[in-house]
C-alpha cells in the first residue's frame, strides 16, 4: 500500500508499509535531488565564523549624523572589514524587541501548518511574486522548502516585467491570509521593527565606504524591499537535496533572523569552503546583497550561501530583503570611481534588476543569474 506523507507534492516521500506501525522510506521526489556537483558538502562547524559585532553604540540613537563619535567610527571600520572579507556578519545588542520576534516566528508556524489548500488561496503570482509557494528553484532544482513572501511597503511600484523595453510600472500588493488573527499586523510590525536597523546598518555601511552616514538613504524613499518566512521541513535523505540551493540576494543588505536549529552555510571568500553559520540567541545575520557590491564597485561582494535541511527537526527563518525603490539606477557611487578604479558595472534599474531575479528563481532556464554577468570587460 502506497502512503504519502501531507507535504506539498513536490517534497511528498513515498512510503512503503507492511505493517500499521511501520514505515520504510523508499524516495524523495526526483525533482528535489541535486545533481553530485550541487549536493552538500563537507561544511566546516567549528573555528573562524562570521564576524559578531555589537550594535550596542547605537542602539539608542536615531541616526548617526549628528555624532558619527569614535565608538561609532570604531564600528563602522568593523562592519566595513567584515563586509570586505566575509559579506556577512552577525549582530547582536541590535534595538529589534525580542516580543515581534517571538510573534513573527509564532504566526510563520501557524501560516505553515494550514492545509495546503489554504495556504493556495493566497499563492504567488506570476506579475506580483508576495503570498505562498513551495516551487523556487536554486540552480534549476527545486528547493526543499515552503515561503510566504511579504512587501515591506506594499502597494510598491514595481516594473510589470523584467523586459527593459517594457515601460510599465504596476502596484505589486501582498496577497494576505484572511482565516489567521494579526498576521498580517505581525508581519507590518516587524517589516518596521527591522526597517529602522536596516536604516542604522545602511549609516554604518556609508561610513565605512568614508562616506556621509545618509549618502545611501534617498534611495529607499519608495522601497521595494520584500521579507520571506521560510519553513524548512525534515527530509529523510537530507544529503540528496537543500532546502535553498547556493545563490546571492538581490538586496543591498539583508536581515536575517533565525531560530537554534542550525543549516545556514556562507561560502568563504578566502578558500572557497561552506562554514556553518552557528545561531546566536536574540541576533540578525546581515549580509551584502547585489546591488550594494554595485554600489562599492566591488568593494563589498554579495557572497554566495545556502540552507540545508536534516531528518529530523524542521527549521524557521525569516530574512528581510532590502532593496531600493524600482526608480534607483543601479551603478557604481561616483565617489568610489576614478582612473585607478573605473566603474565595473553600466546602469541598470533596480525594479528591472529585482524582477528579472523574481523571475529567473521560478522558471528552469539552464542558468544562474548572478550580477557579476553584467560586469564591464576589461
Amino acid at each position: 500500500m502506497q502512503l504519502y506523507i501531507h507535504m506539498p507534492w513536490h517534497q511528498c516521500l513515498a512510503i512503503q508499509s507492511h505493517k500499521p506501525s511501520t514505515y520504510t522510506m523508499v524516495e524523495v521526489n526526483p525533482s528535489c535531488i541535486l545533481s553530485e556537483e550541487h549536493r552538500p558538502k563537507h561544511v566546516i562547524t567549528e573555528g573562524e565564523g562570521i564576524p559578531l559585532i555589537d550594535l550596542s553604540p547605537i542602539t539608542n540613537r536615531e541616526g548617526l549624523s549628528a555624532d558619527p563619535n569614535k565608538a561609532v567610527e570604531d564600528l563602522a571600520a568593523k562592519i566595513g572589514e567584515a563586509c570586505r572579507t566575509w559579506g556577512f556578519f552577525t549582530v547582536i545588542n541590535h534595538g529589534v524587541p525580542s516580543g515581534i520576534r517571538r510573534r513573527i516566528m509564532e504566526v510563520a508556524r501557524e501560516f505553515f501548518a494550514l492545509p495546503v489548500e489554504e495556504k493556495k488561496k493566497v499563492s504567488r503570482e506570476d506579475h506580483n511574486t508576495a503570498g505562498f509557494h513551495n516551487e523556487e528553484h536554486s540552480k534549476d532544482f527545486k528547493d526543499w522548502k515552503e515561503v510566504y513572501d511579504f512587501y515591506v511597503n506594499d502597494g510598491m511600484l514595481m516594473p510589470a516585467s523584467h523586459e527593459l523595453d517594457d515601460p510599465e510600472i504596476v502596484p505589486w500588493f501582498t496577497p494576505w491570509p484572511e482565516n489567521l488573527p494579526k498576521f498580517r499586523e505581525t508581519c507590518a510590525e516587524y517589516g518596521r521593527a527591522c526597517e529602522k536597523l536596516f536604516f542604522n546598518l545602511l549609516e554604518l555601511v556609508s561610513l565605512s565606504l568614508g562616506l556621509p552616514p545618509k549618502r545611501l538613504h534617498g534611495y529607499f524613499e519608495n522601497q521595494a524591499s520584500f521579507a520571506r518566512l521560510n519553513y524548512y521541513p525534515p527530509c529523510p535523505k537530507p544529503e540528496l537535496v537543500l532546502g535553498t540551493g547556493g545563490h546571492k540576494d538581490p538586496s543591498a543588505l539583508t536581515v536575517l533572523a533565525q531560530e537554534d536549529v542550525e543549516g545556514l552555510d556562507v561560502l568563504r571568500k578566502s578558500d572557497g569552503a561552506w562554514v556553518r553559520v552557528k545561531p546566536v540567541p536574540d541576533s540578525f545575520v546581515i549580509n551584502v546583497g547585489d546591488v550594494l557590491q554595485v554600489w562599492s564597485n566591488d568593494l563589498y561582494e554579495s557572497v554566495e550561501h545556502r540552507a540545508e535541511v536534516n531528518a529530523e527537526t524542521e527549521r524557521y527563518s525569516i530574512p528581510i530583503f532590502f532593496h531600493p525603490s524600482h526608480d534607483v539606477t543601479m551603478k557604481p557611487l561616483d565617489e568610489l570611481v576614478d582612473e585607478q578604479s573605473p566603474a565595473k558595472y553600466p546602469e541598470y534599474k533596480a525594479g528591472k534588476w529585482l524582477n528579472l531575479r523574481m523571475y529567473n528563481n521560478y522558471k528552469k532556464h539552464g542558468f544562474y543569474m548572478r550580477m557579476t554577468d553584467y560586469k564591464v570587460s576589461a
